[in-house]
């Protein structure tokens, strides 16, 4: 493929300006805008992580219509399309369709005012440009400090470079906080239904919908007591905990992510924590199990039950206030790796052992989430009042 379209080749125009934020210029190159990274095209791309950085107005420069937009316009982000290079004074965000980048990045790069590269240091054409636009962007970006990406920033030249791009993208879509579990079997199993899920109609908060049936299912068959239905109930188990990973990839990758898709996650992974605990005591309990498994179950739901009350009070709390030890404590609860210690006793036919387990562990989780929340808070106090 060419380089993307120069600076030159286009004439400058005249323009309104935000003096609240920092204007962004995509230069449309007809040959790599509409290329698609997990169904959403590079140009679209480019114009969700511009506005996420805080860009505006944003412009796109293009001398034929450019690919349609729907994740921008879904995402209620202003954009206006023009022949020919605004005319701008102020720093301005530059950007080319030949990039795939991360909104993070753009924001760091608008804060250094300089070029992005990536970690390997190649050149990539992104930059904030102080002063009249002219001449060939690649010329003008060189003069600049260089600002290493992050996160995923990968340069789209041809068809390699486009597959690179779409296997980096994917990557990035791993939690740190992810267990063994979840880095080695469910999301490299959920991936799989992620990147077709994408070029479909199915939506995230569907998935989660889903995840948390499966969940339910798997606490109907744990109900019934039998060793072949408590195994077939572990492992229904593990597949919604697969389906748990594929809802906030494709959220993540699609720019679909939404408040209604956080409280959804979080409460139907309550719902069925409750639901399994509960019936797996029940299922214990008619299979003879000789352990209190009643008292068991209730010590369990009750400890979920208080852990939520105690993560909606750290989330609040954090809306306000930085506490890394809190966040790290709450994503914590994503943790999916319980399933597959829940599928080994449920072979060897020792899920009491498993139900002491959560009966205890659930305190042990709401403790020390609400001692590090009362840490935190006390300690802000304590800087508030001093002299």
């Amino acid at each position: 493929m060419e380089d993307p379209a120069t600076l030159s080749q286009l004439a400058p125009v005249e323009g309104s300006e935000n003096e609240a934020s920092v204007p962004a210029i995509v230069i449309c190159d007809e040959e790599t805008a509409g290329l698609r990274v997990a169904a959403v095209s590079i140009l679209d791309r480019l114009i969700v992580a511009a506005h996420r950085a805080g860009a505006a107005p944003i412009r796109i420069v293009s001398s034929k219509p450019p690919p349609s937009l729907p994740r921008a316009v879904a995402l209620g982000i202003s954009f206006e399309v023009v022949a020919r290079v605004p005319t701008t004074e102020r720093p301005t965000l530059v950007l080319s369709t030949g990039l795939l980048v991360q909104s993070a990045d753009l924001r760091a790069l608008v804060q250094n005012r300089g070029r992005l590269v990536g970690r390997d240091g190649g050149p990539l054409p992104a930059g904030v440009i102080t002063g009249p636009l002219e001449g060939q962007l690649e010329e003008q970006l060189s003069r600049l400090p260089k600002v290493v990406a992050q996160g995923v920033a990968v340069a789209i030249t041809d068809a390699s470079s486009l597959r690179a791009a779409s296997r980096a993208l994917w990557a990035s879509l791993a939690s740190p906080l992810d267990g063994a579990v979840d880095r080695y079997f469910n999301r490299p199993v959920g991936r799989i239904l992620s990147k077709q899920l994408v070029h479909t109609a199915v939506t995230p908060n569907q998935v989660s919908v889903v995840s948390v049936l499966l969940g339910l299912f798997s606490a109907w068959l744990f109900a019934r007591g039998a060793y072949a239905t408590t195994v077939l109930g572990a492992i229904v188990l593990q597949v919604s905990a697969i389906f748990d990973t594929v809802d906030g990839d494709v959220a993540r990758v699609m720019f679909k992510e939404s408040t209604l898709g956080k409280w959804l996650d979080i409460i139907g992974d309550q719902v069925v924590h409750i639901a399994v605990f509960a019936a797996i005591g029940f299922g214990l309990f008619r299979a003879g199990s000789a352990a209190p498994v009643f008292a068991l179950a209730a010590s369990a739901v009750i400890g979920v039950l208080i852990s939520f009350v105690v993560v909606v009070r750290g989330l609040k709390q954090l809306e306000h206030r930085s506490n890394p030890r809190l966040q790290k404590l709450i994503e914590s609860t994503a943790n999916r790796d319980f399933s597959v210690l829940l599928l080994v006793l449920a072979l060897v036919d020792k899920l009491d052992l498993f139900l002491w387990a959560a009966a205890i562990g659930v305190h042990i989780f709401w403790i020390a989430a609400l001692f590090v929340q009362k840490t935190r808070s006390a300690g802000g106090n304590r800087t508030q009042c001093a002299p």
